[in-house]
């Protein structure tokens, strides 16, 4: 391993270790409002977490190893879940659904793929916010979201969340990036930046929930848009 590779388990340890200390702690802080949990989420809890898929990046191609995870990390998620321990359960899923964007993504021959999927997701996910599968189980199977979303807690216990497709998609397109030579770096924070905004605009206008995929193919094709083109067009001219 070389003194980069270390740098960058390093930065995971250290990172996972504050993450997973923040959320075991802020359930017991007094509460601070709801824009300043806004802001902590925002800026804070939601990036570094996110962050964590970012340094793990290296991972995605090694397939036996990140089928095996999936499968580990998504049993362990139920069963921790059930064992009421939903600190660990959380990044059981948050884990469970990085591995399952990569494992997605390796069906993925082309480029074009990527994009065509960048400009479906956000209609499917607008769709099922406002009247299909995901508006019925917010509000009317809140338990079963709880259950499969990854939480960003903030003081006081009180959280936001990101159902498992945003978590799929969201490490399906950084992992994209990687693959194809795009810009992994500002692909993230384009990315996080827009479901930070998704969390913003969702208190603003006192949503339920505001669907975060467009926000997130946003982010992909802000952080991409001109390669991607100037790719697609050279393939055409091939």
């Amino acid at each position: 391993m070389d003194a980069r590779a270390r740098l960058r388990v390093a930065a995971f340890v250290l990172l996972a270790a504050g993450v997973v200390t923040w959320d075991a702690v802020a359930p017991r802080l007094d509460s601070v409002g709801l824009w300043p949990e806004v802001v902590v989420i925002a800026a804070g809890v939601l990036p570094a977490t996110l962050a964590l898929i970012f340094l793990a990046l290296p991972l995605w191609p090694r397939r036996r190893l990140v089928a095996v995870a999936l499968a580990v990390f998504a049993i362990a998620a139920v069963v921790t879940w059930r064992a009421d321990a939903h600190l660990a359960s959380n990044f059981m899923k948050l884990a469970a659904y990085t591995c399952g964007g990569w494992i997605f993504l390796w069906l993925f021959e082309e480029l074009s793929w990527v994009l065509i999927i960048a400009l479906i997701i956000p209609f499917v996910d607008a769709i099922s916010v406002a009247a299909g599968p995901t508006n019925h189980i917010v509000h009317h199977h809140f338990a079963v979201y709880s259950a499969v979303a990854v939480a960003f807690l903030a003081p006081g216990g009180n959280a936001a969340g990101l159902g498992p497709p945003d978590i799929l998609f969201f490490a399906l397109f950084l992992a994209a990036a990687v693959r194809w030579g795009l810009r992994p770096g500002w692909t993230w924070l384009a990315m996080t930046g827009m479901y930070s905004l998704t969390l913003v605009l969702a208190n603003a206008t006192d949503a339920s929930g505001l669907p975060a995929l467009p926000f997130l193919s946003f982010g992909f094709l802000l952080a991409n848009g001109d390669l991607l083109w100037r790719r697609l067009r050279r393939g055409r001219a091939a």
